[in-house]
This record gives C-alpha cells, structure tokens and sequence, in this order.
C-alpha cells in the first residue's frame, strides 16, 4: 500500500493507492471525503480526469511524472541508454542515414523510398531559396538587430516573420482548421526546415558582419548551410555536421517540444508555434547547454586545474555543466557517437587544447563515487560545443545549431498532435494559496 500527501484546497488530505485484483485498475481513496473509486490503468498511467471522481487533481511542478499525449515519435530508457527514432536505434541512423532522410522518418514514420527521398529533399532545398520579397523582408529584420544580438533572438523573430507571410496557412487569417489538409501541412513542414536553414544562415552573417551567399539548391542540407556562411564544405566536416543534427532531431517530450505542442493546442500559426519552441530552446537549462560546456571548460583553462574544479563542484562552488541529464540515468546514446565525430573534425581543423580539460574532466567525472552515485555521465552536449567550436562557429551561435536539427522533432510532434483524437487546448489548473478576499482601498486611504 502506498500513502502520499497531496494538496486539496488549503489543507491537506491523505490519499492511499493500492492496486485491486485487476491488474488493470486501481483503487484510489481520498481519506478526507471518504469517496473511493476504481481507477483505469494503461500503459502505466491513469488519467488525472479520472481523479475527479474522488475530488483530486494532481500536482506535478515540471511535470516529472506526468504524460500529456499517446506518441509514436520516439522512444528513450533512461536506465538503459536508449533512444530510437519511430523503433530504430540512433546508432544506426547516425551511421547509415542522412539528417534530411531522418527527418522524413521522424515526421512521417517511416524511412523515404528512394523517390520520396529525393522529392522531399528537394522541396526542403528549393525552400530554402526565400523568395525575393521573403529575403528583402529578412534581411531588413536582420538589419533591425544590433550585431550584438545573440542569433536566437534573431531565429526566433524570423519564424514569425516567415509565417505572417504566408496567411493562407494560418488559421487565425484563413479561418477553420486548415491543417487538417495534410497537403497545406506537408507545404509548411518544407518551406520551415528549408527556409529556418536560411535564417539561420542570416543570424549567423549579420552577428559575424559578413556577407551571406545565396542558398545552392544543388547542395544537401548540412553543405548549403555550411556554404550560406562561407565556411569550408569540406565533405567530413559536412557529415559531422549533417550526423549532429540526426542526433539533435527529436527527443521526445523536452521543453522545447512541450512548448511546440502548448503553443500549437490553440491553433495558432505553427510559425509561430515553431517561434515558441526556439525561445524555450533559448535556455542555458534545455539548448545552450553546450554553450555553457564551452563556457565551463574554458573557465578551468588547463588540464592540471581539473582536480581543484572537481572540488569545487562537489563543494556546491561550481557547477558542473554536460553531466548528468533529466531522463538518462545511464550514459546518454548520443554523447558516445559525439565522442567518435571529435577525431573526424579534429583532423581538419586542428585539436582544441580544450579537449584534454574535457578528457581529464570525464575521466575523473567517470571514475569518482561522488558523479558515479549521482549518475552524472556525459550527455550529448558535453563534447558537441567543441566540435561546433572546432569547426569554427562562435559560441552563441551553438544553440542555433541544436535548433536547425530540432525543426524536424517539433513539427512531427505538430503533425502528430494536429490527427491526435484526444487533441485539446493545453490548460493546466493551480492550486491557489494567495488572499482569499478583501475589499478594494484606494492608493491615498490605504498609505495611511
């Protein structure tokens, strides 16, 4: 029998959870009112709507134990390791496939023949060529940004722009529900993962003040962005960049992608979903973690200072950035693949001394009591600033990266959430702890 404590109003009762002889229900007693009811299990959960029948709601601050929807998208064992794309491993799809066939699966659920391949790739390319009013208009944002914006900001205005231009697809303007077309769907899904290639390549130049070269359609998706910005397309350096973005596509139900599907539950302009989720991405908690690795190693600057700054993380004097994850109990499944792309851009662009501040940090991370007991091992964001730093991008311009290869993730969560039968309006209650009443005085009585 299990007795947890939970809030009811402004006092608290105690509610008792036992499973009956059914293995698929369970008995839930509240002790304050005495109602008792038999509650529904699937797949592990119980729907908090069936709490009503004993008067509870639940209370779940950053949803640690809480599900929102039925998907079919990906899977993670954090105990285990595990991350799968619609059932196939990340391993493999790092190994043999490509950020723009992955993306396909990802959305549509399953791998691209080679003709839908190659149809899909190439609606995503030609979108990435804006149309002259599209670039105007971009460009004159961009000029609208100090060169010291981070590129996020500018991202993240750039989405909203790109979807005020097309006003045919947007709900609000069109009226009814226009997504329900999956051909109206399938043309926003394109012109987001080819045109967001673009702004990207927009918000990096303008806080480079360097001219930004027109999208090559002929190109695939990680060269045309490489070359947007003038940097060298050499073909490791594209694979290391187009494996990245196959590792940063989907995962589930992270901030970003939660903030997708809230946005998305009013039916507003999925530009503007799409909007939302870069500024959740925005945080150093959720996508600039790499950035605050980079940061970190570069505060510990030499090899031989990793002992003290070991110290002073388990003192609570440092923080210990790209350790530890909310879902991995266990060595997060991309972090390895990472480790392996460092030698590839290494050999062209030169080994960062910061790898060895990183290696000696891991080693003694991996090999203490302390990080071991906690399960803190490397996530994906441990190693990948200092690849993007290899490469040659500036720091805050990591998060942008994390975010091209994301598209992918949050628009299948939208294409999925759009067909959901149990699709509503995200509206979560609270529990009010605030005055109950009083009457109202007037700023000159009430000074007095």
């Amino acid at each position: 029998m299990h007795r947890t404590r939970v809030v009811l109003g402004h006092v608290s009762s105690s509610l008792e959870v036992k499973p009956t002889a059914s293995s698929e229900t369970a008995t839930v007693t509240n002790n304050k009112t005495g109602k008792s009811a038999d509650i529904q299990i699937t797949d592990g959960t119980i729907k908090a709507s069936d709490l009503k029948q004993v008067s509870l709601k639940t209370y779940d601050p950053g949803y640690t134990n809480t599900t929102c929807c039925v998907s079919t998208i990906s899977f993670i064992d954090g105990d285990k390791g595990i991350l799968r794309y619609r059932g196939i491993p990340i391993e493999q799809l790092a190994e043999k496939s490509s950020h723009i066939a992955s993306s396909y699966l990802v959305i549509y659920g399953e791998l691209p023949t080679p003709k839908q391949l190659e149809t899909f790739s190439k609606r995503i390319m030609q979108a990435s060529c804006l149309t002259e009013d599209l670039m105007a208009r971009a460009q004159h944002l961009s000029k609208a940004f100090p060169h010291t914006a981070h590129p996020m900001h500018m991202l993240c205005a750039g989405f909203t722009i790109l979807g005020s231009c097309f006003p045919e697809q947007n709900p609000a303007a069109a009226g009814g529900d226009v997504y329900k077309d999956p051909v109206v769907r399938n043309q926003q899904i394109e012109r987001i993962m080819g045109a967001g290639a673009t702004l990207s390549a927009m918000a990096y130049c303008h806080s480079k003040s360097i001219h930004m070269n027109m999208p090559d359609p002929n190109l695939g998706y990680a060269e045309n962005f490489l070359n947007m910005i003038g940097m060298q397309v050499h073909p490791k350096l594209a694979k290391a960049l187009d494996v990245l973005m196959i590792l940063h596509e989907e995962h589930e139900l992270n901030c970003s992608t939660s903030s997708m599907r809230h946005i998305s539950s009013s039916n507003a302009c999925v530009y503007t979903a799409v909007s939302g989720a870069v500024a959740a991405l925005f945080g150093p908690l959720h996508g600039g973690a790499n950035e605050a690795v980079l940061r970190m190693l570069e505060e510990i600057g030499d090899v031989k200072n990793v002992p003290g700054f070991v110290e002073r993380v388990k003192s609570r004097d440092a923080q210990l950035m790209g350790f530890g994850h909310r879902v991995y109990k266990n060595f997060d499944p991309r972090a390895k693949i990472v480790r392996k792309i460092c030698d590839d851009v290494f050999e062209i662009c030169g080994r960062d001394p910061l790898l060895d501040v990183a290696m000696a940090l891991e080693k003694i991370a991996l090999e203490d009591d302390f990080f071991i007991s906690r399960k803190l091992y490397p996530n994906v964001d441990f190693y990948s600033g200092l690849i993007y730093k290899a490469m040659g991008f500036p720091t805050d311009f990591f998060t942008c990266l994390f975010a091209l290869p994301r598209l992918a993730g949050w628009l299948s969560h939208w294409n999925e959430f759009i067909d959901d039968k149990d699709r509503k309006i995200y509206r979560p209650f609270q529990v009010y702890k605030g005055i109950d009443v009083r009457s109202y005085e007037e700023a000159s009585k009430a000074s007095k």
